[in-house]
């Protein structure tokens, strides 16, 4: 198709790139290359390849070339790296928040606030945990051992188009502080700030250590995890790409982690500070327009403050301001993608069907300055049930319900009542309440009257199908890295076993 070019993008972008291989840009061997939108506008950015199995061969291979070296360079040398990065990405962080804006349809603002310092601090974080991989010793009284911890090799990591600067500092920045190599295949439909990322750092990065492939998954996902000589998997996506990643490690019978989806609780007791209960209701709400896998999708609302929440939640949702992602004051922007778009259009019609009261929203965004773009209104669903799909499918999408309750144990069945399990909130003043609540939730992570509360350094990660494995913690690195037990005896001669 013909592309055109704004002069505003073609600042930002080139026209466009090749695969990052081997410390060089390089043209994908099928010739064939993928448009990269604004969601906002329709307007095509850049230009990516789509890559093949030939491309990710190469990469492979060149990251396990430099493996040998990387894996045992020093602390400092991985320290001093990381560090680098993290400092570039905030020297230029205006920058690559608006490549965030661009291609993603999420808020200049939000990018700039959230996504950015995210991602550098998840540099900040492994740069000082390189000196913190070691091993261990064991002493008996005829030996010692020594278990060595080491780089797990070829790492291939598949990061998704919701927030890619932040999910490629959460992979990259753990796989290289533990002396891994990597390649790295970005989301085909938002990708440009990785790529960027690419460009900026391709001086400092020694060469092979990261490859970037981009492309489709059945072609380069399947290739890259399927390989021989990758020795590890980090994947963050959907639950149903998750077990066709899951079939293609097993070729090869190597460790995985998964970050999946979430159709997180957010529960709303009696004696909650109801404003700030509400404000962060109507956060999670917008917050990336609820293309987050961490969004407290279900708010739990005891009765007894039903209608007190409420007003006040739908009072603020019902204000948010939708319009262009680079305005100063927009509060929501455009859905990443038509695909997707279309997706949450079907849930939003689904719920209807169902049976759920709309309270505000409940539709595309279509008027004026919307027009051109894929903006969907930021949705309350009330009447929910916590059967119904809308509560219990992930939509990924500016959709919150509401599901009222009485009784606590029954609001627990019904909240772990999914087949996810990956965040939640609780808002109470009761501190035995909050501790008792907070214990019975299946999830890796409860925010405790503050929701999207994410400190660096604190574990992230799934309970049931919301994936295995934790991230953005120090924890993250014991997934990166493997043990080897070195046994040493201490007492000379024989055993005596065979002595007549």
């Amino acid at each position: 198709m013909a592309v055109s070019f704004a002069n505003d993008s073609v600042k930002v972008f080139q026209e466009e790139y090749g695969h990052f291989i081997n410390g060089r840009w390089e043209q994908g061997a099928s010739g064939k290359t993928i448009t990269q939108f604004n969601p906002a506008t329709g307007e095509a950015l850049s230009r990516i390849q789509a890559g093949s199995a030939p491309d990710v061969d190469k990469a492979v291979k060149a990251a396990r070339a430099a493996f040998p070296r990387w894996s045992r360079s020093t602390a400092q040398e991985r320290q001093a790296l990381l560090n680098e990065i993290a400092a570039r990405l905030r020297r230029r962080a205006d920058d690559f928040a608006l490549m965030e804006s661009l291609n993603n349809g999420k808020t200049l603002s939000e990018a700039r606030g959230f996504d950015l310092p995210l991602s550098y601090g998840q540099f900040d974080l492994f740069a000082g945990a390189a000196f913190g991989i070691h091993g261990d010793t064991y002493d008996y009284p005829d030996t010692i051992g020594l278990v060595h911890r080491e780089a797990i090799g070829v790492c291939a990591q598949i990061i998704p188009w919701n927030v890619p600067l932040v999910m490629l500092s959460m992979k990259l920045a753990p796989a290289l502080a533990a002396g891994n190599t990597v390649v790295l295949k970005p989301a085909e439909t938002v990708c440009l700030s990785v790529m960027e990322f690419m460009k900026e750092m391709a001086d400092i990065i020694p060469p092979g250590v990261v490859n970037v492939i981009t492309g489709y998954g059945e072609e380069v996902g399947h290739a890259l995890v399927a390989h021989p000589e990758v020795r590890k998997v980090a994947f963050t996506g959907s639950i149903p790409t998750a077990r066709k990643v899951i079939q293609y490690a097993s070729v090869n019978i190597i460790p995985q982690t998964m970050e999946l989806g979430g159709k997180s609780a957010h529960i709303i007791c009696k004696s909650a500070d109801l404003d700030a209960a509400a404000e962060a209701a109507a956060l999670s709400t917008v917050f990336n327009k609820g293309e987050a896998c961490i969004a407290g999708s279900r708010v739990f609302v005891h009765r007894a403050i039903r209608e007190q929440f409420l007003e006040k939640f739908v009072g603020i949702v019902s204000r948010v301001r939708q319009g262009n992602p680079l305005a100063a004051l927009t509060q929501i922007g455009a859905t990443a993608s038509k695909a997707h778009y279309d997706r949450v259009v079907g849930y939003l019609n689904l719920a209807k069907e169902e049976g759920a009261k709309v309270l505000t929203g409940g539709s595309a965004a279509t008027s004026g300055e919307l027009a051109n773009g894929l903006f969907i209104q930021p949705t309350i669903l009330d009447d929910v049930r916590y059967d119904m799909r809308v509560a219990q499918e992930e939509i990924f999408g500016p959709v919150t319900s509401v599901i009222t309750w009485d009784d606590e144990a029954e609001m627990i069945r019904q909240a772990n009542g999914t087949h996810y399990g990956l965040a939640g909130g609780v808002w109470t003043r009761d501190l035995s309440q909050a501790h008792e609540i907070a214990r019975a939730l299946d999830t890796g992570v409860v925010w405790v009257n503050r929701y999207y509360n994410l400190p660096i350094g604190i574990p992230v990660g799934g309970y049931k199908q919301s994936g295995f494995g934790r991230e953005c913690a120090l924890d993250t690195l014991k997934h990166y890295t493997i043990t080897k037990s070195v046994v040493i005896n201490l007492k000379e001669g024989p055993l005596g076993i065979f002595n007549a």
